[in-house]
């Protein structure tokens, strides 16, 4: 059978100070500017996960997408939404939240457990504009 990408899109809102704990407060802020806001601040974001693999003869699916937004809600989306990166999420501890450093963080979760197929790219949106991509390299 054929190799096919399947994506299911997820969506969580969350907050985060860009902070550099060993720079100056002088610094942090030429560096991050509004991100580094004393008091946080938020974004609605998008997570597109994607997952590829031979489709099942039995079943047709790669992986059922159901089964795969269950997976992604479990591991991410309900550790991070409506919670801040800095304080309230266990697999962002120690790390500034900075959206590329959240993807990889988010990789480092999803991908030892999707099965059958294997997580191939991430794409975190922090807005409409502004997005990263990830694929494990």
């Amino acid at each position: 059978m054929p190799d096919v990408t399947v994506t299911r899109r997820l969506m969580f809102n969350a907050a985060h100070r860009v902070h550099n704990p060993a720079l100056s407060d002088a610094e942090n802020l030429r560096l991050f500017g509004k991100c580094n806001n004393v008091n946080w601040h938020g974004h609605n974001y998008t997570l597109d996960v994607s997952v590829r693999g031979p489709i099942d003869e039995r079943t047709g699916y790669v992986m059922d997408l159901g089964a795969l937004k269950a997976l992604v809600t479990a591991r991410v989306i309900d550790q991070a939404d409506h919670r801040n990166f800095n304080v309230d999420v266990p697999f962002m501890q120690g790390i500034i939240p900075t959206s590329e450093n959240i993807i990889v963080a988010i990789w480092r979760e999803l991908e030892p457990v999707v099965r059958p197929g294997r997580l191939v790219r991430l794409v975190l949106w922090e807005t409409p504009n502004n997005y990263v991509e990830y694929s494990g390299e």
